[in-house]
């Protein structure tokens, strides 16, 4: 038990999501509880995490989450295991909710060059209609960045896959790659701009992002070919042909990355399928496996295309995360499911009068 790696997580105290600070003690090394000097209350050491209260062996409930995510179709999980169908449904949802915090955290929180972005949509079947999955990904470190869920597939779900982007992306030129849905160059354009700080009053001009290239890949059957337009809606040619020789090795404008990893959660995600009898019935079902099956592409799978080679060492094999920077090693299932992520730090409260002198204390002590 170490209290240096332990922080509170009652959202009361002052010393939240504090690691390090000499806030946290040892309340008992039995039964493995520690205790936070400032709230005076008691907790876990498996409170904050994924296998908090969880009554079966963590080692069995991951084993059965990672063939779950590659592929495995619950029924088989239930006779294989003998566990209730209803006790796996819990599991996933939670484990959609644990991978949805650390997408966020490490991810969606974390600021990259990005390069290029590419993204597409996914019709996925459930009883009694259909659902869109929206995705998007980083070209250079094959980074999933993020996805939406909806049941239609309009301007909406597009504005909630794309809008996150801008804080992710650090200044620099941007190419952003989608195929021939209107909604894309509509939501491009508006969330990829900047103001124009002009001194005067009242709010300022929004201008399109410099050097952003956006570009669409329009597909249309013509039996028995197919007609393939690639446009450029935004950005020279010049600026468009120098990115994709940066981020992808040259080639042409396309879309066939984000198809990839489309393929990907086909394969590994059963509902996906486009001919099963697995078929979820909620859309939290999916909003789950979306984010499960993203943490484990971005954090636990090594990709060839990584791969980094050097003279002197053997051939190092990189996960997309250790490509962007975002971690240094490959992990495990049980890594990324005993991972904590900690609540939002205190602050003070906003108040017209001067603070008091205890609240002085407490936002020298504990305000980031």
């Amino acid at each position: 038990m170490n209290p240096q790696e332990v922080f509170c997580l009652n959202p009361d105290c002052h010393a939240k999501g504090q690691q390090g600070k000499g806030n946290i003690g040892i309340h008992s090394k039995e039964v493995k509880r520690y205790i936070c000097h400032e709230c005076k209350q008691t907790f876990s050491e498996s409170k904050g995490g994924f296998f908090y209260r969880l009554q079966t062996d963590p080692k069995t409930v991951v084993l059965i989450l990672t063939l779950l995510s590659y592929g495995c179709p619950q029924q088989a999980i239930v006779k294989g295991f003998g566990f209730d169908e209803r006790t796996i449904k819990r599991w996933w949802k939670k484990a959609g909710e644990h991978c949805r915090a650390v997408h966020e955290a490490k991810v969606e929180q974390s600021q990259m060059e990005l390069g290029q972005v590419q993204a597409d949509e996914i019709k996925v079947k459930v009883q009694g209609g259909f659902l869109w999955m929206a995705l998007c990904m980083c070209i250079p470190t094959r980074l999933w960045l993020g996805g939406a869920v909806s049941p239609k597939r309009d301007k909406s779900l597009i504005k909630k896959l794309i809008g996150k982007l801008p804080r992710m992306a650090l200044a620099g030129p941007l190419l952003l790659a989608a195929d021939g849905f209107s909604a894309y160059a509509t939501v491009f354009r508006t969330t990829f701009r900047v103001p124009l700080h002009t001194g005067e009053l009242g709010r300022p001009r929004l201008l399109p992002r410099p050097e952003l290239a956006i570009v669409q890949v329009v597909k249309r059957r013509t039996a028995p070919l197919w007609e393939i337009r690639r446009l450029i809606l935004q950005g020279t040619e010049s600026l468009v042909t120098s990115l994709l020789e940066r981020t992808q090795g040259g080639g042409v404008i396309n879309t066939a990355f984000i198809e990839r990893l489309n393929a990907t959660f086909r394969q590994r995600l059963a509902p996906l399928a486009r001919r099963t009898r697995s078929l979820a019935r909620q859309e939290q079902t999916i909003t789950a496996g979306m984010y499960i099956l993203g943490c484990f592409y971005n954090f636990c799978d090594t990709h060839q295309s990584l791969l980094l080679r050097s003279s002197d060492s053997p051939a190092l094999q990189r996960t997309p995360a250790m490509a962007s920077g975002l971690t240094e090693s490959v992990w495990t299932p049980l890594q990324l499911f005993s991972l904590k992520i900690p609540p939002a730090p205190w602050t003070p409260p906003k108040r017209r009068r001067r603070p008091s002198a205890r609240t002085r204390q407490l936002i020298e002590k504990w305000s980031l």
